[in-house]
């Protein structure tokens, strides 16, 4: 499985930016996609995630951060997610990564198996 993450950018606080990441491989019929961030000097934590199986999927979960600012969705048809985030702050500067866990249930927000590169995002305040 491979992951590309982008769309980010500098941007001054109260914009708003939408990540993609483009999922390819063998991911398996039921999966989460999940976005993760990581700021220098801190641990990488769980953003968002959104669930694919046979029977529909499209179960969300997202951090308490950044709830009611971001919004995760997905395009079935291309292998995509996207992250959209609005209300930018200064705090959500890091770097975004996309990743793969092989189960889709539920959301997860721990034990993905496949990352991608990752996209910095920047918010001036």
């Amino acid at each position: 499985v491979q992951l590309q993450a982008s769309g980010g950018g500098s941007v001054q606080s109260g914009d708003s930016l939408r990540l993609s990441c483009t999922v390819s491989g063998r991911t398996g019929s039921s999966y989460t996609v999940g976005w993760f961030r990581q700021a220098p000097g801190k641990e990488r934590d769980f953003v968002a995630g959104i669930t694919f199986s046979p029977w529909g999927g499209g179960s969300t979960h997202y951090a308490d951060s950044v709830k009611d600012r971001f919004t995760i969705s997905r395009d079935n048809a291309n292998n995509m997610v996207y992250l959209q985030m609005n209300s930018l702050k200064s705090e959500d500067t890091a770097r975004y990564y996309c990743a793969v866990h092989p189960a889709g249930n539920i959301v997860y927000t721990h034990g993905y198996r496949y990352w991608g590169q990752g996209t910095l995002v920047t918010v001036s305040s």
